[in-house]
């Protein structure tokens, strides 16, 4: 299902780019960016994870540099039955994390700085888990490819916006139905990005929290986190790129830009209330 998944959103991506270039240029810009649509759904799909880490600025972790990290993934992973994850730091004082990669021998996970210094063991147990959980459910493809299509859409956007402030458009013969169609793409590309990260089922976040909480063998880490993360995020913000947002475990941009309105991730309070249940 996720496969079927990942393959549709590659398949929006292809179909909205195809309308850009011919509103743009006609036919010949509609089979100039098929071929762009073509290059960029082979590079998120197979270097989705690589993508998604350069899109956070996130650096290589080495396990002496967080031995106790190490620990807890290592323990966790085996626990899934899957390899050992790469490992990330994403510079940022807000304490959050997220996985990547387009299959379980391709993937990684990332935390914050501040992960480790407002969360307890068990705490941090519970979010790896979850992130740990992602990966076991095979669904951190859809959300990478995602990210990297809402940013490719989002940076189209842009290119097609700053043409027209700079292009020629006052000369004779100018075609205002181009103008129109241009103009047209500059605002519904952007909403395009946010509506394939909405795509993303918040259901994904449900099971990876039940996932996760059976990896760590309670849910009271998880949820107990869960609510610390949330508070911080609204206090502590993050420079990160907004098509990444859904691929960590809480909104990282909340209340920070007009996206977070649409939010990606189920809220808190019910996410704890599940993992409550479970005990």
């Amino acid at each position: 299902m996720n496969n079927f998944r990942a393959w549709l959103l590659m398949g929006l991506l292809t179909v909205l780019l195809v309308l850009i270039g011919n509103a743009v240029g006609g036919s010949s810009g509609a089979l100039l960016f098929f071929i762009i649509a073509l290059g960029m759904n082979f590079f998120s799909y197979y270097f989705s994870d690589r993508i998604a880490i350069a899109m956070t600025g996130s650096r290589p972790l080495a396990e002496h540099e967080a031995p106790e990290l190490f620990d807890i993934i290592r323990r966790l992973s085996q626990r899934a039955g899957i390899p050992m994850p790469r490992v990330y730091r994403t510079p940022s004082p807000q304490p959050n994390a997220f996985a990547t990669g387009r299959n379980p021998s391709n993937a990684a996970v990332a935390v914050t700085d501040g992960l480790m210094q407002i969360l307890n063991r068990s705490e941090v147990e519970g979010v790896l888990a979850h992130e740990i959980a992602h990966i076991k459910n095979r669904d951190v493809l859809v959300g990478t490819i995602a990210a990297a299509l809402a940013g490719a859409i989002t940076m189209i956007a842009n290119a097609l916006q700053w043409g027209l402030i700079f292009g020629r458009d006052d000369e004779e013969g100018a075609n205002p139905l181009g103008l129109v169609s241009t103009l047209l793409m500059i605002i519904l590309a952007p909403l395009a990005a946010t509506l394939i990260q909405l795509a993303i089922s918040r259901a994904r976040e449900f099971e990876a929290d039940a996932t996760g909480a059976r990896l760590a063998g309670s849910p009271h880490g998880l949820a107990s986190a869960l609510l610390k993360l949330e508070r911080a995020a609204q206090h502590i913000p993050m420079q990160v790129n907004p098509a990444t947002s859904h691929l960590f475990i809480v909104n990282p941009l909340r209340g920070e830009t007009l996206a977070s309105l649409f939010s990606t991730h189920p809220p808190i309070a019910e996410r704890v209330r599940r993992l409550q249940q479970m005990q």
